[in-house]
């Protein structure tokens, strides 16, 4: 069976916000999870938010025309911070709008391997004859109930990508850019070594897309793309989103790359046009 290859994409970068809602259940939630830990929400804090809820960001996804005509077997929801008003199961409601049958999930609390988790369970859900289709949504909103470095120091903006991956056959570039592996190790340089990737990354044809987080020396690459600032597990898939069409005819193979600040772990995902 072929690989999944990237078939549709789309991004949201800073959406309109909206009024806080369900202030007082969103205000007694928050109470409930912080006394335990000896905090308490910040409601000066909460309020200047722009209150974009996760479920905005998925319908803004799904209105894009490549997302929204997709009827997945499987959908995965990925984000590394949580929702301001955590009370819509996000996954459901998304395969909701995409015809209703996919099965569907979340993952959370893995910073920004999220993704790549949502990948390498997209790719075995695949090979195992489970979902010839795959939604990926990576989402990421910025009101938060206490103070986080990330958000306020990066400063960070509401943003949200999508990818739409389905079965390929053939070799040409016609076949689209199929996802090969992904994998992760304790610094960029060990993740993006020739051991890691099974490739010399030098090679002629390879596209370097290297996220805001990734510091250090790297190994050298005829291309290199580097992501701005803004984002934190959203930045290399935002990016994916808007260019994979030009990358993948102007290059062999895309290799992804960002490095969590939190835990400080690298994570690669690589993609290539007619390989396996």
């Amino acid at each position: 069976m072929s690989g999944l290859a990237v078939r549709a994409a789309a991004a949201v970068r800073s959406p309109e916000g909206r009024a806080p809602e369900d202030r007082p259940a969103a205000l007694d939630y928050f109470r409930d999870l912080l006394t335990p830990f000896g905090e308490k929400p910040d409601e000066e804090l909460l309020n200047a938010g722009a209150h974009v809820q996760h479920r905005d960001l998925v319908d803004l996804l799904v209105a894009d025309e490549g997302v929204g005509r997709s009827r997945p077997e499987l959908l995965v929801v990925t984000h590394a911070l949580p929702d301001v008003v955590p009370f819509t199961a996000v996954a459901p409601h998304m395969t909701d709008r995409l015809g209703g049958r996919a099965a569907n999930f979340a993952i959370a609390q893995q910073g920004l391997a999220a993704p790549f988790t949502a990948l390498r369970i997209a790719s075995a859900y695949h090979r195992a004859g489970r979902a010839a289709e795959v939604v990926i949504a990576v989402l990421e909103q910025t009101t938060l109930p206490t103070p986080f470095p990330l958000v306020q120091d990066t400063p960070l903006i509401d943003s949200a990508a999508a990818l739409v991956l389905g079965a390929g056959a053939g070799t040409d570039a016609e076949d689209g850019l199929r996802f090969v592996r992904a994998h992760s190790a304790a610094s960029a340089a060990e993740a993006l070594g020739a051991d890691a990737l099974g490739r010399d990354l030098g090679e002629d044809g390879t596209l370097l897309v290297l996220g805001p987080w990734v510091t250090g020396d790297v190994p050298e690459s005829p291309a290199v793309h580097r992501v701005a600032p803004g984002s934190y597990c959203t930045s290399l898939w935002l990016e994916l989103a808007d260019h994979w069409q030009e990358w993948r005819e102007n290059h062999r193979r895309i290799v992804l790359c960002d490095t969590d600040p939190r835990s400080g772990r690298s994570h690669v995902a690589l993609f290539a046009r007619g390989e396996g």
